[in-house]
This record gives structure tokens, C-alpha cells and sequence, in this order.
């Protein structure tokens, strides 16, 4: 039985949210819910409220126990970037790009 849940341009970097995903992936749903509530960063947040909807993707395909399952695959991509401009001195401009992630979990 597998269960996924997709979401998509999350305002993180790529970089940091693949640092909360390295440590969920491969775990039990209840372990990783764990570890997700006591991570102090930003992602973790998200990756948490992706993985209760993941869940609850599987109990609405009437998996046989949402308790047993495990966190098979859980990739971070980048999205689009949005670019900005940073004013500085003698009327040039600094480029600033603000990353965005797409996030994709697998429960079997």
C-alpha cells in the first residue's frame, strides 16, 4: 500500500529543507513525527503537516494500518526562484534570489 502527498513552491531553500528530510527519511510514521515535532527549523514545520496529509491519504485508500507504515521515499527539489534586486551604491544593483522547494513524500 503506498501513499503519497505532493506540495509544491514552499518558500524554503532547497538546501535547508533537505537537511530536516535526511533525518525522517527511512523512519516509522510515528518516529518521524517525532523528530519533526521537536526540530527547531523552519522546514521541519512543513514537512510535518505534509506527512499528516500523506497519512491521511492513506486512510482515506483504507491502508490496513496507518501506524505501521514508513517514510519510503521523501525527496526535495528545487522550484522556481524568484529573483530580486538589491539596490546598492552608485545605481547598480545586487541580485538576490529567493529559492523555492517542491517537497514530495511516499508512504509504504
Amino acid at each position: 500500500m503506498e501513499a503519497k502527498a505532493i506540495l509544491k513552491y514552499v518558500r524554503t531553500s532547497p538546501r535547508k529543507t533537505r537537511l530536516v528530510a535526511d533525518m525522517v527519511r527511512g523512519k516509522k510514521v510515528n518516529d518521524a513525527l517525532n523528530i519533526l515535532t521537536f526540530t527547531n527549523k523552519k522546514p521541519a514545520k512543513v514537512i510535518k503537516k505534509l506527512l499528516e496529509s500523506a497519512m491521511a491519504n492513506a486512510e482515506e485508500k483504507k491502508a490496513e494500518d496507518v501506524d505501521s507504515l514508513t517514510v519510503s521515499k521523501l525527496t526535495v527539489d528545487g522550484g522556481p526562484v524568484w529573483k530580486r534586486q538589491l539596490p546598492r551604491g552608485r545605481g547598480r544593483g545586487t541580485p538576490i534570489k529567493k529559492r523555492t522547494s517542491n517537497i514530495t513524500i511516499v508512504l509504504k
